[in-house]
């Protein structure tokens, strides 16, 4: 099993986009994107996730589902590539006084688990950084941490439809974006949208699923959306 000290492992940091790398953008994601954390907490509550529970949040950011399971569960691992994302992350934990979740620079190459097995990872709008060979490899790599049985919380962009649909619904989508403007309140732009496609590592659903069950998940839930442009993955590790 790969244990991210090979040589030609990739640098996730590199991979992981200009705006993950800048001070400004990670103190400004808050404001930008709205992870409905609690409302997650409350779904992998749902499905098990006790008191007990251990949770590694794979490319955390700047935290907002760690910060929002710490209340609730036993210790969360809270792992992201960007040195800025985490520094923000950090600085939450300090003000609300979390005890209990701890930070690791890494990425889904590098990081070692070294505590016993995680009864949850959870991971949304991350792994889309990593090309496929590669997102594969993390795949297996998460499922590594988990007990028999534990749950991967998957949420990213994943495209559901057919490759000869690809300009005129990846159009549509940027087409509900405005251009940024001077004095706009921060939020999420065209420019943003079409850096994404160009150059990220979003796949199809139909292949990332087969590597889910290839990396030992089986899906439970499967949720996409009408655009067909954002999938939510509940899976158990087998």
């Amino acid at each position: 099993m790969l244990d991210g000290t090979e040589s030609w492992v990739p640098d996730e940091l590199a991979f992981a986009g200009r705006e993950n790398r800048d001070p400004t953008h990670a103190k400004r994601y808050d404001q930008i994107e709205d992870s409905g954390a609690a409302n997650e907490v409350a779904m992998l509550q749902d499905w098990g996730m006790g008191a007990n529970a251990k949770v590694v949040d794979m490319g955390t950011g700047t935290g907002q589902f760690a910060v929002a399971a710490s209340p609730v569960v036993a210790h969360v691992t809270a792992v992201d590539i960007s040195p800025v994302m985490l520094d923000e992350l950090k600085a939450k934990l300090a003000s609300l006084g979390l005890a209990n979740v701890s930070c690791e620079l890494a990425g889904f190459l590098t990081y070692r688990h070294s505590l016993e097995p995680a009864d949850l990872v959870y991971s949304r709008y991350a792994l889309h950084h990593l090309p496929e060979f590669w997102q594969a490899v993390a795949l297996s790599r998460m499922a590594s941490f988990l007990r028999p049985g534990g749950l991967l919380r998957l949420s990213d962009v994943v495209y559901g439809f057919a490759p000869d649909e690809t300009a005129q619904r990846l159009q549509s989508w940027i087409d509900t974006y405005a251009p940024a403007a001077p004095g706009d309140q921060p939020s999420w732009a065209r420019a943003d949208l079409e850096e994404h496609i160009r150059d990220e590592h979003s796949t199809f659903t139909w292949l990332l699923e087969p590597m889910l069950e290839r990396a030992g998940f089986t899906i439970e839930e499967a949720v996409y959306s009408e655009d067909q442009v954002f999938a939510r993955y509940l899976c158990v590790r087998r």
